[in-house]
């Protein structure tokens, strides 16, 4: 049997070749699609950096030592550190080799999802974590405070409800126009979904019973961010948004299968599902045609920007977050206190 990856379950001389192969299918139908991802290029990752800093494959389980040289790498600016330092040295082979863009501190909050993966790595091969080492986690914590940083935003602007208006005047009539008005209205109305969310959902998942009557649209999500499986709400789309999508599933002859698709330069649908990158992609289209600047937004504006706008309208939180499905309160107040700081009479006191 071939060896598998180190996010997937070790092989065991307990299993058969048959019930190996099951328990690596259940792991990977059990784990997000994007974590799977993330898994793949943290691997990549700290595999290129223990070969750039010490010349060495990695190790299972993998030494104390090497796990705090990891934090320790990571941890500091390596801008003014000099040329022969070893730390500085690895980072510029992985600048070479585009794993890493700069010499300054990576975010803690991607030294934190790499340590995270390279422990998952661990579980998976059933071995302890040097990372779980009391000096390791002590350095991990501290490395933490020292690199702390306002987060940045995800998008730079939110796509508020006057900015998702001029993407869709750049709408017109032909298949394309169609599948992205569907888009960026379902991806904004139905809560401010992630790219994963929208390219994920099937035709099955969308259900029209509702439409001729009442003008709604169900949509019911497999899973999201914050959900599992089997236990994500329905959503529901209304007026422009729900006739959006339904005239793109007419349009694109959707009647099973991925519901939104590449459209070849023909403008033949094709039959496979768009990637999240598309989604980016299609923002970033939408805001040159509508002559905003390069980066203005990223596809988390459309998320952000329905919570703002949402918090402009004077909408309780409880009731966006029903739709964002936000799980924490103090995550959906960060948009909700934007908006509000702006309007607080205290803001005022110097006339």
């Amino acid at each position: 049997m071939k060896p598998l990856a180190p996010y997937l379950p070790a092989p065991s001389p307990a299993l058969s070749q048959a019930d190996q192969e099951a328990l690596t299918d259940l792991y990977v139908r059990g784990t997000p699609a994007n974590t799977l991802r993330a898994y793949e290029r943290d691997l990549l990752y700290i595999t290129a950096w223990k070969s750039a800093r010490f010349v060495e494959a990695l190790d299972w389980p993998e030494s104390e030592a090497t796990a705090l040289a990891f934090i320790l790498d990571h941890a500091r600016d390596l801008n003014d550190a000099p040329l022969e330092d070893p730390a500085r040295q690895a980072a510029e082979t992985l600048i070479a080799q585009r794993l890493r863009k700069s010499l300054a501190c990576p975010a803690p909050s991607t030294l934190d999802r790499r340590i995270a993966s390279w422990l998952a790595f661990h579980r998976m091969k059933n071995l302890p974590s040097p990372f779980d080492a009391p000096q390791v986690k002590q350095a991990r914590a501290k490395a933490r405070r020292a690199a702390a940083r306002p987060p940045a935003p995800k998008s730079q602007h939110p796509i508020t409800r006057d900015v998702l208006e001029q993407l869709l005047a750049t709408c017109r009539g032909s298949r394309r126009d169609c599948r992205d008005r569907a888009i960026l209205m379902l991806g904004w109305a139905s809560g401010g979904r992630r790219r994963s969310e929208i390219t994920g959902l099937r035709r099955e998942d969308v259900s029209l019973k509702e439409f001729d009557k009442k003008g709604l649209v169900w949509i019911s999500l497999l899973e999201t961010k914050t959900t599992a499986k089997g236990e994500t709400p329905r959503l529901v789309l209304k007026t422009r948004a729900a006739q959006a999508l339904v005239h793109w599933i007419e349009v694109g002859e959707i009647e099973d299968g991925p519901l939104f698709r590449p459209i070849s330069k023909a403008g033949r649908v094709l039959k496979r599902r768009l990637s999240p990158d598309a989604i980016a992609q299609i923002v970033k289209h939408r805001l040159a045609l509508a002559g905003l600047p390069a980066g203005f937004a990223s596809p988390h504006g459309l998320r952000s920007g329905f919570l703002t706008q949402a918090a402009l309208d004077g909408a309780p939180i409880q009731a966006a977050m029903r739709l964002s499905l936000h799980r924490s309160m103090a995550q959906a107040q960060k948009y909700y206190d934007d908006v509000d700081i702006a309007e607080n009479p205290a803001g005022d006191l110097l006339g």
